[in-house]
């Protein structure tokens, strides 16, 4: 527990500000008053504002990247290119390891569901959010998915992914965590066992708290670089490939809440049609 968390939080020290984060969010949930949904309003208000900021330079960042990758390639040479191809081929191994091999494993024995119908059913949602890069703006056609191809239960499915969006993004723990160590051993920095297992927890944390949203995984990573003595500017050696491996974590991360999903929902039965009239209808997404 942080004496001080505008300390904690100049100091960089992630840890002590997630866990002030997690017992002030059961706090504000416990104090349920007028005056605490005001206070939710004006932190909902601060994350629009800073979100229209960030958005604003992501605007500029094509640009940027591009004179970035110049520069590091003009220092570094054909070394840095062979990196940061060594680099993208473990990201996307592993990727593909959870999405090909734990997926199917988690579905059928635990979800009672046959693989190949399981991923016949997520196509679409799969392929938007690859596309978008964005949990958030695949939320409709998963939640679509799981009631029409999947035949979950509605109260599960909805409930369920739309938890999952923000909380279970195993794809971008898996990235942050890939990221980290090579940064490290890109700068020289020998992580101890202890440092590695704090990176590993310190991403899973990080993952349920991170933006759905492109390119929402970076500030946590460098927030981890910085915990772990690695520069935080390292983080530009990745910039000119993360959008690749953001619509790859992405995909993974809307997949694992439809693979969730399904878990939960073995053995339950779809009674919504007995507790009243159905819901409103999902609105369509509108196209980019």
């Amino acid at each position: 527990m942080p004496s001080n968390v505008f300390t904690a939080a100049a100091e960089n020290a992630i840890l002590p500000v997630m866990v002030f984060a997690l017992f002030f969010g059961i706090g504000l949930v416990m104090a349920k008053s007028p005056a605490t949904d005001r206070l939710q309003e004006v932190i909902q208000g601060l994350f629009e504002v800073t979100m229209k900021l960030i958005n604003l330079f992501i605007k500029l960042a094509p640009l940027a990247i591009a004179c970035l990758m110049f520069n590091l390639a003009a220092l570094f040479g054909v070394e840095l290119l062979i990196r940061l191809a060594a680099y993208v081929g473990v990201a996307v191994g592993a990727m593909a390891i959870h999405m090909f091999v734990v997926y199917p494993l988690v579905v059928w024995l635990l979800g009672g569901m046959s693989p190949v119908a399981f991923f016949r059913g997520v196509r679409e949602p799969m392929i938007v959010a690859f596309s978008t890069a964005s949990s958030n703006a695949s939320l409709t056609f998963s939640l679509r998915a799981a009631e029409e191809q999947l035949h979950l239960p509605r109260k599960i499915a909805r409930f369920v992914l739309t938890v999952g969006a923000t909380a279970n993004q195993n794809g971008t723990a898996l990235f942050e965590g890939v990221t980290v160590l090579f940064l490290a051993q890109f700068f020289g920095i020998d992580l101890t066992l202890t440092q590695q297992v704090v990176v590993m927890l310190v991403c899973i944390l990080g993952g349920v708290g991170t933006a759905g949203v492109p390119a929402g995984s970076l500030p946590v990573v460098a927030m981890i670089l910085v915990m772990v003595g690695v520069p935080a500017e390292g983080i530009g050696l990745i910039l000119g490939v993360d959008r690749f491996l953001d619509m790859c974590r992405t995909t993974l991360n809307v997949t694992g809440d439809l693979a969730l999903a399904t878990i939960v929902s073995r053995g339950e039965s779809d009674d919504s049609l007995q507790d009243g009239p159905d819901p409103a209808p999902l609105a369509p997404a509108k196209s980019a």
